[in-house]
């Protein structure tokens, strides 16, 4: 039984696809069409993964797409009017809703063939049912609590649920327009960073900072007496004129969301161009510590409610790694489980996954301990390419290729590492990655001249061996997905100053040789010769979506400073 997942129409266009309960292969629109973010229909996406497979659209018997155009309609039709909200915005949201529900018609265009070729039956699961269930379903837990949490979708941005085996209930929501996602999205524009899912560079620049406004921020955001929250309404846009968003060749972005309300309450707003100064660095600390506030009150409520000790997080907020290192430490919740994939993306997944367990009442898959769900290529096809670019190669085997590549880390090397089967997921986890030496105190600015370009306040990664944990971090949990930040212990710092963030944490990626094994071995044998058993972990990209293909990769070690190209066992050296 084939059951093809989709999310359409929203930034992370995606889709999947399922076999008998287990996920064969997902991938971001974005990294086949090389638009960040990409929104519209996963049409790239959607044929990748048949192709894969070898079969046809006319061989799924299962369409899910993550949008429910019929979810909270009541509560859409009233607030629609008592408010007298922006018509071409209305227009465009009613465009979208079409859109959603014409899938067949999408796919016979897409595959030229009649819609009475498409004998899949379509389900549209609403969004954060979707979440929920591309968290809970893909844990190992029996039961848990689950949070799903983003700026919005279904008129929802909230959602807490009880799972228990392969079905869950709902606990409670909040709806549109309150959501702590459109909080931290204002803030960032407010900052001057004004591109769709920028909200992570805010996070990374809170630890240079104190939360000297949080008394300001709870007049924005306040804690509800129903254990959620509620925005103040005089400091966003959209409770008057909606959410002003484009698809622009698909491309996503959005309107600034604050009122001048923002402005008489911490000044001027920065400019996209201006320097970075502490006030900017205390109102991201501030915005951070009202948004952990916030969770850790709902998560104790959730607790209180189920009595379970699991939690399962979600959303896109769930992306916020520096907050889900904090949750077991803040809350009662013992264990722990965040998939890879936990913005819009991953609700084709969640989308496949409801529709398996809760409506077709099947058994749960085992735990999704791995992200690699994406595009490979062979070494024959590796060779092929670099042969056109009319590039020098070496072609070595495995016991090799670690020694010649830990001996170019060591030496400080800048490497692109690309490997099997490409991440699903916004992380870079040692199949698509730039990797340095971590004990380069110069790595950040080494990295930044030679490729990244990047703002200097954001962190880079370690990837360490899952057995080390306890000796570097204060913290011993499984982290596949690089998706928790721990405080690495104070003795270890000056060892890895490269990934030790201003504040003496590190955004994790546990490595184990049954999910990664070739990363394992790299690690391993430069823990070896260097008794560091972790490596410097970045995306393996310049401004542009993660490389997807051996072309993207020869094309950015080319442009950039990189030291050394390694595609499966081929490597290329400057």
């Amino acid at each position: 039984m084939y059951i093809l997942g989709i999310n359409a129409y929203h930034g992370d266009s995606s889709a999947c696809l399922m076999k008998d309960g287990n996920i064969l292969y997902a991938i971001e629109e974005e990294r086949l069409r090389r638009i960040k973010h990409w929104a519209g229909f996963p049409s790239e996406s959607i044929k990748f993964c048949l192709k894969e497979e070898g079969i046809t659209i006319s061989d799924i018997n299962y369409i899910t797409i993550s949008r429910n155009s019929k979810a909270n309609f009541l509560k859409k039709i009233t607030y629609l009017f008592s408010n007298s909200l922006n018509f071409s915005l209305l227009v465009d949201r009613f465009k979208n809703l079409l859109k959603v529900n014409s899938v067949k018609k999408e796919l016979a265009s897409l595959f030229s063939i009649s819609q009475d070729d498409i004998k899949a039956k379509v389900f549209n699961i609403e969004h954060h049912r979707s979440h929920i269930s591309s968290a809970f379903f893909a844990s190992s837990f029996s039961k848990s609590a689950i949070l799903s949490i983003d700026g919005f979708g279904d008129f929802t941005s909230t959602m807490t649920a009880f799972g228990n085996n392969n079905k869950f209930h709902i606990i409670d929501q909040v709806n549109y327009p309150h959501s702590l996602g459109i909080f931290y999205t204002a803030l960032t524009h407010f900052l001057g960073f004004l591109n769709y899912g920028d909200e992570y560079k805010v996070m990374g620049l809170a630890p240079y900072g104190e939360p000297k406004y949080l008394n300001q921020m709870k007049q924005i955001v306040n804690i509800d007496s129903n254990r959620l929250f509620k925005l103040n309404k005089n400091y966003f846009k959209h409770f008057n004129n909606g959410v002003e968003m484009e698809w622009n060749n698909g491309i996503p972005s959005i309107s600034k969301l604050y009122t001048k309300n923002w402005i008489d309450l911490f000044g001027l707003s920065r400019s996209k161009n201006e320097k970075i100064e502490q006030k900017h660095k205390d109102l991201a600390a501030s915005a951070q510590k009202l948004t952990e506030i916030i969770i850790f009150h709902i998560l104790e409520n959730l607790y209180l409610q189920t009595g379970c000790e699991n939690i399962c997080i979600t959303g896109g907020v769930a992306q916020n790694s520096v907050l889900n290192g904090k949750v077991l430490q803040n809350t009662k919740f013992k264990k722990i489980y965040i998939p890879s994939a936990g913005h819009d993306a991953g609700t084709a997944i969640g989308a496949a996954l409801y529709l398996y367990n809760q409506i077709l009442n099947k058994e749960r898959i085992p735990e999704i301990k791995s992200s690699y769900f994406g595009s490979r290529f062979s070494n024959n096809h590796v060779i092929k390419i670099i042969n056109k670019y009319g590039l020098k190669y070496s072609s070595v085997k495995d016991d090799e290729l670690f020694e010649v590549v830990a001996d170019k880390i060591i030496s400080g090397g800048v490497i692109g590492w690309f490997q099997g089967r490409a991440e699903f997921g916004p992380r870079a986890l040692g199949h698509r990655s730039i990797l340095v030496d971590p004990r380069r105190k110069d790595a950040k600015k080494l990295l930044n001249d030679k490729i990244k370009k990047r703002e200097d306040f954001r962190p880079f990664a370690p990837s360490i061996l899952k057995e080390y944990v306890n000796e570097y971090f204060e913290q011993d949990d499984q982290v596949n997905f690089m998706e928790k930040v721990f405080k690495i212990r104070k003795e270890k710092r000056k060892e890895i100053p490269a990934v030790t963030h201003i504040d003496g944490t590190g955004r994790l990626q546990t490595v184990s040789k049954e999910t990664c094994f070739k990363f394992y071995k790299l690690i391993s044998v430069f823990n070896d010769k260097t008794g560091v058993p972790i490596l410097l972990n970045t995306s393996f990209n310049e401004n542009e979506p993660i490389v997807n293909s051996p072309e993207e990769a020869i094309d950015c070690f080319l442009r950039t400073n990189m030291d050394m190209l390694v595609m499966e066992n081929i490597i290329i050296s400057r």
